[in-house]
């Protein structure tokens, strides 16, 4: 099967030079399709994404430009659309919350900050090959987090829903911020943004059916639905300033929108404010490589291509980077974006760089419509687009497989839910770590013995075996490493003394990958213990790498005359006694 890889070719510096070279006539027209239909679905959200942000509406549209672009320079994926994200908005939301509050010039100066430093973080981890430290964020930490962020992400929402005053960096302080301000709803905001939901619900779904029943296909019906926060936009903008929503009614617009496009300029230098969000800024990063390179290796396995993790590191650096010096902020590859992208028939980066260029024309020309645009309809996008965010059947699943990966899934949801977002990955992270070294710590030891009339031995717990009272044969399903020493010990000791007639402890090693120094030690003292007391310790199916480094440490002259054998079952021919095998009771 031929596989083929987003990679430029051997000596380019820049990948861009990849795509660019082979770049074909035919590829022009789905590039220029896919960046349009993006673009349509680009203004809205990243509108709505900057008001979850704290921001001003517009700075959603400033890091729709720049980024794009820069990360086509390193792009392995042909299908991914850079922008602004709801996850990542609300992360810079909870982060910049802490230095400065929302609203304010400063506010949106950390929030270029956050760009820049996250920006630095992945193109650092890029340049030294560190796209696998995001391993440490497990499937139950990244399910729990994103599940409990759509929650906080939708009631954050709800302020503009009702109309009321709100904010918070939890879901407590959310509450308690709507609960002192329920008098004041809105009742013309509440109805703005029902009819908003209701609209962009219908355009998913009845009018889709509608689309299709007229003849046209699904993809291309599809697409047009793709299309309803535009649709959306413009319908509601037209209400407010027809009937003068926000004069009579109270109504919260956008207002005014500056006109033409950024400045480019480096970030202010404020090394205090630096270093209190480098930490905000290194979480930031992370979630969102990990949300883009999921996406992009989805994608591109349909077209049987590979995603360069460092490659992707480095695009989204340059991002980001970019992000901050056109007063953006932080970016990352959306989900609902790059499926868009890809369905609409992006074939390389170009399409991203199209969809960048359609924002700089909006700003040129079409900010004065976007004044009347109100916040409860860009709430209501908001609100339907993290919908899909929200995942039932994981936490069911992990819940039947294994106990305390769902513990590690709760903890992590409910502490982004009570206590902020950071706090939530950290707990995460901590929590999987603590169960790895507690579950690796007792690894699972088996005494085995021989299935009758083969060479296969197995538990003689789990199957009806044979086994030789003079020889011990133990499985260890585990690397020998310091946290579990102990417990080796102990239960080789229990065993051995526990069981008489033992002469020879055969440790079989065949899921060991790893023995450490402290591990090493413990077998030479074991070997030597047992030893003293007439029972030998053997070694059997030590896999390549690991008796490499035994025999460098000179392990076989310190088994007291043991061996290491290349197979459990030339272990038995050689120590055990024919006439001596029995069933275990």
């Amino acid at each position: 099967m031929e596989v083929r890889s987003g990679s430029s070719k051997a000596g380019h510096r820049l990948p861009l030079f990849g795509w660019l070279r082979g770049y074909r006539s035919e590829y022009f027209a789905g590039d220029v399709i896919a960046g349009a239909v993006v673009a349509v679905m680009l203004v809205p959200q990243a509108m709505a994404y900057a008001m979850l942000a704290n921001l001003p509406p517009h700075v959603g549209l400033y890091a729709s430009i720049i980024p794009p672009i820069a990360y086509a320079l390193f792009a392995s994926s042909r299908a991914l659309a850079v922008g602004p994200v709801a996850i990542v908005s609300l992360m810079v939301a909870s982060v910049a919350g802490t230095v400065a509050v929302p609203g304010t010039a400063e506010h949106l100066g950390a929030a270029v900050a956050l760009a820049l430093l996250s920006g630095v973080v992945l193109l650092v981890m890029g340049m030294v090959r560190l796209g696998f430290v995001t391993q440490f964020l497990s499937h139950p930490v990244l399910s729990g987090f994103i599940t409990a962020a759509a929650i906080l992400i939708g009631f954050s929402q709800l302020r503009h829903v009702l109309g009321v005053e709100g904010g918070g960096n939890n879901l407590p302080t959310m509450l308690w911020a709507l609960a002192q301000s329920a008098a004041d709803i809105n009742p013309v905001t509440l109805l703005l943004a029902v009819g908003s939901v209701a609209l962009l619900l219908l355009m998913q779904g009845p009018f889709k059916r509608l689309l299709t029943g007229l003849g046209l296909s699904a993809a291309i019906a599809g697409l047009m639905v793709k299309t309803a926060p535009l649709v959306l936009v413009v319908l509601a903008s037209a209400a407010v300033a027809l009937l003068g929503l926000d004069q009579r009614y109270g109504v919260s617009v956008v207002g005014a929108v500056p006109e033409g496009l950024p400045g480019i300029a480096m970030p202010a230098v404020d090394l205090p404010l630096w270093r209190e969000l480098l930490w905000g800024a290194i979480l930031i990063a992370l979630v969102g490589f990990l949300e883009s390179a999921s996406v992009a290796k989805s994608l591109a396995a349909k077209d049987r291509e590979r995603i360069d993790p460092d490659r992707e590191l480095k695009g989204l650096g340059l991002a980001n980077i970019g992000a901050s010096f056109s007063g953006g902020y932080p970016v990352t590859g959306g989900i609902s974006r790059s499926v868009v992208n890809y369905t609409a028939g992006a074939r390389t980066p170009l399409a991203g760089v199209i969809s960048a260029l359609l924002i700089v024309l909006v700003l040129l020309f079409f900010t004065p419509w976007l004044a009347w645009l109100p916040h409860a309809s860009l709430a209501a996008i908001i609100l339907v687009a993290v919908v899909g965010l929200v995942d039932l059947h994981t936490p069911r699943r992990i819940w039947e497989y294994s106990r305390s990966e769902f513990l590690t899934l709760v903890t992590t949801g409910g502490v982004v839910l009570l206590v902020g977002v950071e706090a939530g990955i950290v707990a995460g992270v901590l929590l999987s770590l603590g169960l790895y070294l507690w579950r690796t710590s007792r690894p699972h030891m088996a005494v085995v013995g021989r299935v009758p009339g083969t060479e296969h031995y197995r538990n003689v717990e789990r199957h009806e075996v044979k086994t030789d009272p003079r020889v011990l044969l133990v499985r260890v399903d585990e690397n020998l490493y310091f946290p579990n020493t102990r417990y080796l010990e102990d239960r080789l000791q229990g065993l051995v003394w526990g069981q008489g007639g033992v002469e020879h402890v055969v440790l079989i090693c065949s899921a060991v990958n790893f023995i450490d120094a402290s591990a090493l030690e413990t077998l030479e003292e074991l070997a030597e213990q047992f030893a003293d007391s007439g029972v030998t310790l053997h070694l059997a199916e030590v896999k390549g790498p690991v008796m490499d480094g035994l025999v460098r440490a000179g392990l076989p002259e310190q088994l007291r005359g043991g061996q290491i054998f290349l197979s459990t079952h030339q272990a038995m021919e050689t120590l055990g006694t024919r006439s001596r095998w029995v069933i275990p009771t």
